[in-house]
């Protein structure tokens, strides 16, 4: 079997999080369970609008210090503001940290946390500097061969939790007590009313335009979101996608539904 490859992922930043309230202080504005999180624990998670859209997707890390948090680096900052307007009297420290992000992916590794979401997405190492022999180019592609959507593909307030396939990637709990966004969240998984999804299409040629329109004959299907030469995420009406032949600008593509994600 190969060895796991090391990527350093410079689209990712840490926050460190720390102070008697750190574990009820995130539990109560991230849609999962950290209560509960153990030290060697890795949790994905969302920080939502109230209105239940989501505006960033975090790890959250347990650590001997406390607590770690795997970020979008390009939202790190805006991320630590939002929680320390969020503090109020909660006896919680946050401070950006200078350690870097890296996945071992691509074969076994007892290095790191466990990725929550897939196993085939291999473990994620929080380290001041680390030796790599792969690039965040090779592990996006690896990440995207899996079909599972990343924070390119959902952007900031544009979509919700659930059509991001977060329930289906152990980023919501939903037994947990309250979050931000928390009653939309569970309304939507309540009622079953899940129209839309993110799922991989495949294509010949290079990647179409962010924001490119699926078409099923006549009708809207969807939108292409990030991608690369034969292969992007799109987020398609489910109504859309069974039997009908799929366009993007005129090329035909298929959905390839991964095995994780429920036919229907």
């Amino acid at each position: 079997m190969d060895q796991a490859r090391i990527a350093r992922l410079t689209s990712r930043a840490v926050i460190a999080v720390s102070g008697p309230d750190a574990r009820s202080f995130l539990n109560g504005l991230l849609t999962q369970e950290i209560e509960t999180l153990g030290e060697g624990e890795l949790r994905f998670s969302g920080l939502l609008t109230p209105q239940g859209r989501l505006l960033y997707d975090l790890f959250v890390a347990g650590s001997p210090d406390g607590l770690l948090l795997d970020v979008a680096a390009e939202h790190r900052d805006t991320i630590l503001a939002r929680l320390t307007m969020y503090r109020l009297r909660a006896k919680v420290e946050l401070a950006a940290s200078g350690l870097a992000v890296f996945a071992a992916f691509g074969g076994p590794s007892a290095e790191g946390y466990a990725d929550p979401r897939l196993p085939g997405l291999g473990r994620r190492l929080y380290a001041a500097d680390h030796a790599a022999d792969a690039s965040e180019d090779d592990y996006e592609a690896h990440r995207l061969a899996l079909g599972a959507p990343g924070t390119a593909d959902w952007g900031s307030d544009r979509t919700y939790p659930i059509e991001a396939d977060f329930d289906l990637l152990a980023g919501i709990d939903f037994k947990k007590g309250c979050f931000v966004g928390q009653e939309t969240t569970s309304r939507m998984k309540r009622r079953g009313t899940i129209k839309n999804r993110m799922l991989p299409i495949v294509f010949d040629g290079p990647a179409p335009a962010f924001g490119t329109e699926v078409l099923a004959g006549e009708l809207r299907a969807g939108e292409v979101l990030s991608g690369r030469d034969g292969r992007a995420m799109a987020l398609l009406r489910l109504d859309r996608i069974g039997d009908a032949a799929l366009t993007v600008d005129g090329r035909p593509v298929t959905v390839d539904r991964p095995d994780w994600i429920p036919a229907g």
